[in-house]
């Protein structure tokens, strides 16, 4: 169930929600998607805190050719399937299907940020916040206007929902 209003957790999808694809390669396909550990309840907790959750995703592999915008939509349509089972619901997902430097809306430009800002109704940026595991998804949301929390080997989603809600 969508929220009306408030701040906006923007989620990295690879390496935040999933576990990453090896380097140079891409998870191209529902079988290669396999949750981070606790992922789905530090949405769910974000969500009860009030943030609006936006999964904001570059996808190379489709302008590589690798995927196609059908296998994407294959894997967010069951990656939301999973969430909403674990009452860990999304607003959104963005993505960018482009190569490096073709678009405004490639990490780490703030373009699918912005988009959401624009199609959410109330969204309050400097009240949101990006979570990601890359330097490109915390430049996309300092240019975004929003906070940011960068995860890692040492602090998961579920660390930084915790941290932010104060739970």
């Amino acid at each position: 169930m969508p929220a009306e209003a408030g701040p906006v957790a923007f989620l990295d999808r690879d390496g935040t929600i999933n576990h990453p694809a090896a380097p140079g390669e891409y998870i191209e396909s529902w079988d290669q998607f396999r949750f981070l550990p606790r992922a789905p309840e530090a949405i769910a907790l974000l969500r009860g805190a009030g943030f609006r959750i936006v999964v904001v995703t570059n996808q190379r592999g489709i302008a590589l050719g690798r995927m196609s915008e059908a296998d994407l939509e294959d894997i967010h349509r069951r990656m939301l399937a999973e969430l909403e089972g674990a009452h860990a619901f999304v607003d959104a997902v963005y993505h960018c299907p482009h190569g490096h430097g073709e678009c405004d809306c490639r990490k780490p430009q703030p373009g699918m940020l912005l988009r959401a800002s624009r199609e959410l109704p109330g969204v309050d940026l400097e009240r949101s916040v990006m979570i990601g595991d890359s330097e490109s998804d915390m430049e996309a949301g300092r240019r975004a206007g929003c906070r940011c929390v960068r995860i890692g080997p040492d602090r998961s989603l579920y660390d930084a929902a915790v941290g932010l809600t104060g739970t």
